[in-house]
């Protein structure tokens, strides 16, 4: 099995080539999925993030918004939500990979591989590219999102020509979506051929 490391700054159009992976019938976990997930309404994690944020429960969910203003720009609070989210996701990509054995190519959807050190579990790596400005009008055209908020994610963030420097593959999303889609196949076909299949 190869398992993709597929990576990319906010805003690059990572889901839209998960989707487009999942299309050519690669399994994909995506850990953003997983953590919605389980701070979702009867999510695993919910008593305990009420816990350690107290207030940030609502409707049997986590209240993604309040619990925002509890770790943006506090670190020791990030961290300790961290300490909560990071394990049980870790098991949930475990469970995926135990299930999915069996096929020649897995995707791992990790929007931190590069800032949270996770190159290491990943085979090869996938970053998805736009222009800096495309970056900026989509993610700018997402309710709530600020220049501020941008900002501020960005700069938490691995600039762009550096994860395209680290990675083993580039897939431009700054084009037609059928250009993209068949980058994508290529480079399916490319996995698959090395390894005989």
């Amino acid at each position: 099995m190869i398992t993709l490391g597929l990576t990319g700054s906010i805003g690059m159009g990572k889901s839209t080539v998960a989707g487009m992976f999942r299309a050519e019938g690669v399994p994909v976990f995506d850990a953003d999925a997983e953590v919605h997930r389980l701070q979702g309404p009867g999510g695993a994690l919910v008593a305990l993030i009420e816990r350690q944020f107290p207030g940030t429960e609502k409707a049997g969910g986590i209240d993604r918004t309040v619990l925002s203003r509890y770790v943006l720009g506090d670190k020791a609070a990030l961290h300790r939500l961290e300490r909560i989210v990071h394990p049980a996701v870790e098991l949930a990509r475990r469970n995926f990979l135990r299930r999915n054995r069996a096929r020649p190519l897995v995707v791992l959807d990790i929007p931190l591989l590069f800032e949270k050190g996770s190159r290491h579990r990943v085979d090869k790596v996938v970053v998805v590219s736009a222009p800096a400005w495309m970056q900026r009008k989509r993610v700018m055209a997402r309710p709530g999102m600020t220049a501020a908020k941008l900002a501020h994610i960005r700069a938490l963030q691995i600039p762009d020509p550096v994860k395209r420097i680290q990675a083993d593959y580039v897939i431009e999303t700054g084009v037609q979506q059928h250009q993209t889609r068949a980058r994508l196949r290529r480079l399916i076909a490319c996995l698959r051929a090395a390894q005989g299949r």
